[in-house]
């Protein structure tokens, strides 16, 4: 078992629970990191290489996300060891056994990441209840369909560009893992004017400094095939999105996808993390030493997780984009002011906001049972 007592620190986690069913096939695990503001929301990512260390790093972004946010949440986090695609049926029982085992860990609400979608979490409904981002049919705003994510990630971006030297209209974009939140970041930056001239996802890697068409590779992700399929331009290794040179580069998939050993290859002037913890702190430091602006995660695609907890309390779809768009403006101007003020790196301003937040919110508190 993995040593996980170096992650600890005074905000955290209170729980770590592994899940082991060798009946169901089910191998998972939840951390919930801090319930000082309430119970926390946090999704189940599903991949054959998760790991508990991940899920306590997940865990924690999710506790600052949500604080930075002002949501009455705290953080949370599983992974499920699995394919996330393994037949249908297969799925369903995985997930309708997770959600069985954690019945009674009241503290944690689930809801969709990486592997999983509004579907899944009709699942989990369907057996216990507690759950947010829930399919339209049975009363929910599907984040995915919508893009909530993408949609708060392109107001960050729009703020951001007031902190450089370049403007949003004509500024090249690249997108790391055109999925989910990836396509909707492009479509909505498309619509700014920004154009996207590179994009990668599992199987391969596109890239046209002329520009891609963006619908067109929303088509061929619904088709089920990969961007690299795109017919015009140059098709790459997806782990070579990192050299295309670009104004703004956003990746929006897995962790630590640019860390200190390819960090030098990055040629963008600003990045936007639209996946929890994509770049290592090391990584950062080297963009910030070069005076490059990078807007960490739990502070760029709170979108979902916003998006999901105003659903939690009953809002509409509406309501929910307009809170989106006005809570990442006003914390992403205020991070970077910070930032710029102090001339520390952005995440050390979010950081500093995020948690003082919590710690007041624990002030308040005795010790919590759910």
């Amino acid at each position: 078992m993995e040593d996980v007592f170096g992650f600890a620190d005074d905000l955290g986690p209170t729980k770590i629970i592994h899940v082991y069913e060798p009946s169901a096939g089910l191998k998972a695990v939840l951390v919930v990191d801090n319930v000082a503001k309430g119970p926390a929301i946090g999704g189940v990512r599903m991949a054959p290489d998760v790991s508990t260390e991940e899920c306590i790093r997940l865990a924690r972004a999710m506790t600052l996300k949500n604080a930075a946010a002002g949501l009455p949440h705290g953080g949370g986090k599983v992974v499920l060891y699995g394919d996330p695609k393994m037949p249908k049926e297969e799925k369903e029982h995985l997930i309708r056994a997770l959600a069985n085992s954690l019945r009674d860990i009241r503290e944690y609400i689930f809801a969709p990441d990486m592997g999983t979608d509004e579907e899944c979490m009709a699942w989990v409904k369907d057996e216990i209840g507690r759950v947010v981002a829930l399919p339209r049919e049975v009363g929910g705003i599907p984040l995915d369909e919508i893009g909530a994510t993408g949609w708060g990630l392109s107001h960050v971006t729009d703020v951001a560009i007031e902190y450089c030297d370049f403007k949003l209209e004509g500024a090249k974009v690249v997108v790391q893992g055109f999925g989910a939140v990836g396509k909707h970041t492009a479509r909505f930056l498309d619509r700014k004017r920004a154009v996207l001239v590179g994009a990668a996802d599992s199987q391969g890697a596109i890239h046209n400094p002329e520009g891609l068409d963006v619908d067109a590779l929303i088509e061929l992700k619904k088709a089920g095939r990969s961007v690299a399929d795109y017919p015009d331009g140059n098709k790459l290794d997806r782990d070579a999105v990192i050299d295309i040179e670009c104004d703004i580069w956003i990746p929006a998939a897995r962790p630590d996808v640019i860390h200190e050993d390819n960090v030098g290859r990055l040629k963008a002037r600003l990045v936007i993390e639209g996946a929890n913890i994509p770049l290592t702190h090391g990584a950062e430091k080297y963009l910030h030493n070069r005076g490059m602006i990078c807007v960490p995660d739990f502070i760029a695609n709170a979108g979902g997780v916003i998006c999901a907890a105003m659903e939690y309390q009953g809002a509409g779809e509406a309501a929910a984009f307009k809170t989106i768009e006005e809570k990442l403006r006003r914390n992403t101007r205020q991070v970077l002011e910070e930032a710029k003020g102090k001339q520390i790196p952005p995440r050390e301003a979010a950081v500093h906001l995020a948690v003082q937040r919590v710690k007041k919110a624990m002030s308040y508190r005795r010790w919590l049972v759910f």
